[in-house]
């Protein structure tokens, strides 16, 4: 034992005051924090200790599986017309899309043509003219589920966009999604830009066409409203021009002197762009946005340059938000918000202090047990467990993670756990000396002993937070952040820094008794 080298002690050292280093932001004053690198930062603190706004979300797959029986029939309605197969009675269900073949004969070629434009759906024949196209089970969970995923990630997206710090946006059970805003006072905004579906598509408005219900439309084309200062309603063709998916830039900007959107498309969209603008000058285009005529202005000549410009009566504030939303891309379904609870920083410093206090009493009452047990090697293991919580403080720091309540809960236990693997040593030290052995015998047998059983304790705890990591959310992953982190911090504690202070202790004198 006592062939530890001087490197071993100076690379101990070395990370201790690593430790202090990247711990000591956490209490620096703010003003000093400016002025220091970005990297160097405290922890980030969660909803419940800073306070902020916290939204339940829950994915409309009703609206998903709706949206994909449309786009269905218009897909049958398209694959018919091409080879001019005549057909009547297109309608579309809950589960699936009926259409009844006008010529008899022609329902294996009809069969055929969707067969094979539909390749994962399911075609039948019914009653020998009508004809069946449903989605199988399967297709229909991983649409959802891709709906889902998709939600989740423009979720996140938005919020990245809108500047929010360290927000929290994970997803719980098949179709929800939680978000966690720290320091967002009034979610509203935020709420209305998650919310919002932002499905923006170009269609063509019917030349000369008017309707004043659904049943007077022409084949093809739909009633839609127009901006809500404009009590018009238009009729729109159903087919997608250009979808809004081409975009990949949208900015706000001004036009004489009023908020637009200046958009831009990739290079398939400004090509497909292109071709309708050329051939449809002097027909009006309609940029629908969620159902809705947001503009229709008149096509004056081709459009070639892949970019454009929306107006529609904008605000500052609604022109940001409409490109911010055009940037993050569209929710495949609307989004409901099922709970909504706001956090004051009240309620969060209330935790703070608490945690504070727990935090004191524990090391309290851990120390002055140590102290009052094990004396010398009592105070030793108090300044090993000081520099536990240091280096688990500054690692959870460097890392950029987010402090919860439940993670201060961690950090206490850390506190026990940092003078568990203590008790074990020290113990079997006690057993060695009383035995007969000589002091340094009974050191040395003390941390070889003892550590077999350190190592197997943590890896057991390891595996439970590693678990609840996994398969746990919101605070129980917080609980087992700082738990695994901890984990780690407490064997360093115990192994590399008691054994040094155990080492300086025997060689600052003659010792011959054990002060236990």
């Amino acid at each position: 034992m006592l062939n530890y080298s001087a490197s071993r002690i100076a690379l101990v050292i070395a990370v201790c005051l690593l430790g202090l280093a990247f711990a000591a932001p956490n209490v620096l004053p703010s003003g000093l924090l400016e002025r220091l690198p970005r990297w160097f930062k405290p922890m980030e603190l969660g909803l419940d200790l800073r306070g902020g706004s916290y939204l339940l979300l829950e994915v409309d797959l009703e609206s998903v599986a709706k949206e994909q029986m449309t786009d269905l029939e218009e897909t049958v309605r398209t694959t018919l017309r091409g080879p001019r197969i005549g057909f009547r009675n297109l309608r579309s269900t809950d589960d699936a899309v009926y259409v009844t073949i006008a010529d008899a004969a022609e329902v294996e070629k009809a069969r055929s043509e969707l067969t094979a434009a539909l390749t994962t759906m399911l075609v039948e024949v019914e009653e020998g003219i009508r004809i069946k196209v449903s989605v199988p089970e399967q297709v229909r969970r991983e649409r959802q589920l891709s709906a889902v995923n998709q939600s989740l990630e423009i979720v996140r997206r938005r919020v990245d966009e809108f500047g929010t710090s360290e927000p929290s946006i994970q997803r719980q059970g098949t179709d929800r999604i939680i978000v966690e805003l720290p320091g967002v006072d009034n979610p509203e905004r935020i709420k209305a830009l998650i919310g919002q579906t932002a499905k923006l598509n170009f269609h063509l408005i019917e030349p000369g066409a008017m309707a004043a219900t659904a049943a007077d439309l022409p084949p093809g084309t739909m009633l839609l409203p127009g901006p809500p200062d404009d009590p018009r309603m238009y009729v729109v063709r159903r087919r997608v021009e250009v979808s809004g998916e081409r975009l990949v830039d949208a900015q706000p900007t001004f036009q004489e002197g009023q908020p637009v959107v200046n958009f831009r498309f990739d290079t398939a969209g400004g090509r497909r762009f292109g071709q309708v603008s050329q051939n449809n000058v002097g027909n009006q285009l309609a940029i629908v946005l969620d159902n809705r005529v947001i503009s229709a202005p008149v096509i004056r000549g081709p459009i070639l340059g892949g970019s454009g410009i929306i107006e529609g009566g904008f605000t500052v504030e609604t022109a940001q938000d409409l490109a911010l939303l055009l940037r993050a891309g569209a929710l495949p379904a609307p989004l409901i918000v099922l709970e909504e609870r706001s956090v004051g920083p009240s309620l969060g410093q209330d935790s703070i202090e608490d945690g504070q206090i727990a935090s004191i009493i524990g090391v309290i009452l851990v120390a002055g047990f140590m102290i009052a047990s094990y004396f010398t090697f009592g105070v030793l293991a108090v300044i090993a467990m000081s520099f536990n919580v240091i280096l688990l403080i500054a690692a959870l720091s460097g890392l950029g993670a987010t402090l919860t309540l439940p993670g201060i809960a961690g950090i206490v236990l850390t506190l026990g756990m940092s003078v568990d693997s203590n008790v074990l040593i020290y113990e079997r030290m006690r057993e060695e000396f009383k035995a007969g052995r000589t002091l340094l015998n009974a050191l040395s047998s003390g941390f070889n002993q003892a550590f077999s059983a350190i190592v197997d304790s943590n890896i057991t705890q390891l595996i439970s937070g590693v678990l609840m990591f996994y398969l746990g959310s919101g605070p129980i992953r917080g609980f087992a952040v700082t738990l695994t982190i901890g984990i780690f911090t407490s064997l360093f504690a115990t192994i590399m820094i008691t054994r040094t202070l155990v080492i300086l202790w025997f060689r600052a004198g003659k010792r011959v008794e054990l002060p236990i």
